[in-house]
């Protein structure tokens, strides 16, 4: 029987864990419709999951960082949040997880999820492996010339994009966006990528 690949996309509501969350991404999103003139919108964050036949695998954008356990969630990547100067304390970065059977906290409250976006082992490899090179732009901040913030939602788009599937075209479900989605993607244009090795080499040195 041949190995399943697969891309799958999860729309999470922003907040929909915790209520902190979900009142200061009510607050920002209630000032943002006002500036532009339009109806608020629900907010998402994206999550990814990546199937290949050394595993499956999550990848996520979470801070605050909550302990230094980082082989056990597959971190990547760490970068600071809203200043470089404050990224030196661990509860002012963020991480990039590469989870081996990991597991995406909020995926009871997915809407229209999983968005299948691609079933190529090669494309799926290719996203795992440049899990370990997004860049580590300052989180909340406008940084890296792309025009909005920097986030979550900024780190899925640019690994789509830089391994080849579009994420400008990807949309989140109706009556809805995702912030900083547009900032990923346009990184990832003006980003040169080199050749990659597969993940047989990745899983391995687990």
């Amino acid at each position: 029987m041949d190995s399943v690949c697969a891309i799958d996309l999860y729309w999470l509501p922003l907040g929909a864990g915790g209520w902190f969350v979900r009142f200061n991404g009510r607050v920002y999103e209630w000032i943002d419709a006002k500036r532009h003139h339009r109806e608020p919108l629900d907010l998402y964050h994206t999550a990814l999951e990546v199937t290949v036949p050394e595993g499956r695998f999550i990848i996520e954008n979470a801070w605050p960082v909550p302990d230094r356990n980082w082989t056990a969630r597959g971190v990547t990547v760490e970068g600071p949040v809203f200043s470089p100067a404050l990224g030196r304390f661990r509860i002012f970065r963020y991480e990039i997880r590469r989870w081996l059977n990991g597991t995406i906290a909020d995926i009871a409250y997915a809407i229209a999820s999983p968005q299948r976006l691609s079933d190529d082992e090669e494309l799926a490899c290719r996203v795992l492996d440049l899990a370990a090179r997004v860049p580590t732009h300052v989180w909340g901040r406008k940084d890296g010339g792309v025009g909005e913030m920097w986030n979550s939602n900024s780190v899925i788009s640019w690994l789509l994009t830089a391994a080849g599937i579009p994420a400008a075209d990807i949309h989140p479900p109706q009556g809805g966006r995702a912030p900083g989605w547009g900032a990923g993607a346009l990184a990832a244009e003006r980003t040169s990528v080199p050749d990659l090795p597969g993940t047989t080499a990745l899983v391995s040195r687990r």
